[in-house]
């Protein structure tokens, strides 16, 4: 080996050992072994190898065992790649998989330039992120409590008649509910206290992210991100978390790709097919941005809620919030010809919102915005009554139904 060559270091990493393959720029790729999966094993065997005086560029994928071994290796000075799992390119034909053969793969795809690393958390993003997947652990947890606890009540055919369900009244109506037999009750006495204390955790873990964030280094963003609509804390913070450095996004087509937000495709030549979103990429930002993009469905709107968000950000932001809702929102299509214009002083009141009356604004569309839906677009297809509507809504699902069964 020369002594002014590049050595790429492929590493299979699990948590009791490491792979370890080296595969030089114009050389052979051979093996060097198996170490430990600690700290001391891997510092050992990267002075051994600094010792033959060749540059050195590390690549492993991420997975279970975090981001340890990126950041030792790169306070020594060192180059070091983490890559995507789902990223690497793989052999239709291939069918062996080894410790070996994957350190090999690796090693041998770093020298030829096919892998594209990912972008790593520092130590504080990723502390920060931990708290709020554990939260959403907590949720997850919450959940499966209630669902087993209705699943017992079911079992019992025992109903409740109410609108919703863990409200007070739904909580004072299980506080009074007696199962026929002992064990039963027993039961149910565990699901209560199981979901009283995922609730608790829930909230716990509301407050110590909300004491992190206070001091984190993106806290502007979060803040920012909550002057759009159906992002309020708790998603400005999740999507803040998981992403990271927002600019390193040159497009919303590539962050919309990163969260596989775009159509699967499968083209040739003058056909075109699309199916489904590809979900590649990070699940936690991807379900908050779908969560927040429902609240798109309703007429643009600057509700109380969203004022008080945005008290005291800049007015470029509120802006943009604006915009947003515009171009997204149901209202967005009818106010069409009263586009934004720059002059966002309606932000602190809804019904100053271009393009719209009072009315309109304290009731979020009705009878003018139906009427102005249908002076814009003639030859669109009436709306069908939506149940819950109203009394003519209700009449007509009720003629329609009629003409059917005749």
């Amino acid at each position: 080996m020369g002594k002014s060559s590049t050595v790429f270091v492929g590493m299979d990493v699990h948590k009791e050992s490491i792979d370890i393959t080296l595969a030089e720029v114009g050389g052979e790729v051979r093996r060097l072994g198996a170490i430990g999966g600690d700290r001391v094993s891997l510092l050992k065997t990267v002075r051994k190898l600094r010792s033959r005086g060749q540059e050195l560029v590390f690549v492993y994928e991420a997975g279970p065992c975090g981001f340890w071994i990126y950041r030792e290796i790169s306070s020594l000075g060192l180059g070091c790649m983490v890559v995507s799992p789902s990223l690497i390119p793989r052999r239709a034909g291939d069918h062996v998989k080894t410790d070996r053969r994957d350190s090999e793969r690796l090693a041998s795809l770093a020298r030829a330039g096919e892998l594209e690393p990912i972008h790593v958390p520092d130590i504080r993003d990723e502390a920060i992120r931990d708290l709020v997947r554990a939260r959403d652990d907590a949720l997850i947890s919450q959940r499966r409590a209630r669902q087993q606890l209705k699943a017992l009540l079911l079992r019992n055919d025992i109903r409740y008649v109410g609108k919703t369900s863990w409200t007070a009244a739904h909580r004072r109506w299980l506080s009074e509910l007696k199962l026929p037999q002992g064990a039963q009750q027993i039961a149910f006495e565990e699901y209560i206290d199981a979901i009283t204390l995922a609730t608790e955790r829930i909230l716990r873990l509301i407050r110590a992210i909300e004491s992190e964030v206070a001091t984190w280094r993106f806290a502007p963003v979060v803040a920012g991100l909550q002057a759009m609509r159906g992002i309020q804390f708790v998603h400005a913070v999740t999507l803040v978390a998981e992403l990271g450095d927002l600019t390193r996004f040159h497009s919303a087509r590539q962050l919309m790709g990163y969260l596989g937000l775009v159509p699967r495709e499968d083209s040739t030549g003058e056909r075109r097919r699309q199916g489904s979103i590809t979900k590649a990429g990070n699940a936690y930002a991807r379900r908050a941005m779908i969560e927040a993009a429902w609240a798109y469905r309703h007429p643009a709107r600057v509700t109380r809620i969203i004022a008080t968000r945005q008290t005291g950000l800049p007015k470029a932001v509120c802006d943009i919030a604006w915009r947003a809702q515009l171009r997204l929102s149901a209202a967005g299509s009818i106010n069409s010809d009263h586009i934004f214009s720059g002059n966002s002083d309606h932000l602190g009141d809804p019904a100053e919102a271009p393009g719209r009356t009072s009315a309109s604004a304290s009731t979020g569309g009705g009878k003018d915005d139906r009427h102005a839906q249908a002076t814009r677009d003639p030859g669109a297809a009436p709306r069908r009554p939506q149940p819950g509507g109203g009394r003519t809504a209700r009449r007509g699902l009720a003629k329609q139904r009629a003409a059917r069964r005749g």
